[in-house]
C-alpha cells in the first residue's frame, strides 16, 4: 500500500496542474479516465464506474450528515479503496496460481471484509449493496464500506486463503 500511496503521490506531485491535488482526485480522475476511454475493457469499466460510484457516495454521505472530514480521510479512503478493488481482483485473476475454489474464498474474503466494516451503517441497503446483487459485477462489494478498514481485514484474512 505504500508503494501506491509514493506512486499517486508522484502522479500528483508530478501532474501538469501546479495546484495541489489530492489523491482522491486523482484516484476519481484516474477511474474516470478509464470510463471516458473508448478503448478500454468492458471489465475495467466496470470497475472504473463502481470506483466513482463508492467516491460519490463517500462524499454524499459525509455532507448529507454534516460530517466534518479532512482531506487525509477523503485520500485513505480512496487510496484504500482502489487498493481493495485491485487486489481482489488480482486474487481473482491469479490463474493457474490458486485453484478456482481459491480464487473464489478470495472473492468471498474481499466481498465479507466490505460487508463486515461499514462507515456509515446506511440503513438503505438496497442501494449501497447494489454491487453485491449483480452476478456478473467484477466489483461485488457495499458502498458503505469503510476502506480502510476492509482493506485491512482483507489483506489479513488472504494470507491463509492463498496459502
Amino acid at each position: 500500500m505504500k508503494k501506491l500511496i509514493f506512486v499517486l503521490s508522484m502522479i500528483s506531485a508530478f501532474s501538469v496542474n501546479v495546484d495541489a491535488q489530492s489523491l482522491y482526485k486523482t484516484v476519481r480522475d484516474g477511474a474516470t479516465k478509464i470510463v471516458n476511454n473508448p478503448n478500454s475493457s468492458q471489465a475495467n469499466i466496470d470497475i472504473a464506474q463502481f470506483e466513482i460510484t463508492a467516491l460519490n457516495y463517500l462524499v454524499a454521505q459525509v455532507t448529507k450528515r454534516g460530517l466534518a472530514k479532512s482531506e487525509y480521510f477523503y485520500d485513505s479512503q480512496a487510496v484504500n479503496m482502489k487498493s481493495f478493488v485491485d487486489d481482489c481482483r488480482y486474487y481473482a485473476l491469479k490463474g493457474s496460481k490458486i485453484s478456482a475454489a481459491k480464487r473464489k474464498q478470495a472473492v468471498e474474503c474481499f466481498k465479507n471484509a466490505s460487508l463486515n466494516n461499514p462507515l456509515f451503517n446506511d440503513a438503505d441497503k438496497k442501494s449501497t449493496q447494489v454491487y453485491m446483487r449483480d452476478a456478473n459485477t467484477e466489483t461485488p462489494f457495499s458502498l458503505d464500506t469503510d476502506w480502510e478498514k476492509a482493506y485491512d481485514e482483507a489483506t489479513k484474512k488472504i494470507k491463509y486463503i492463498i496459502k
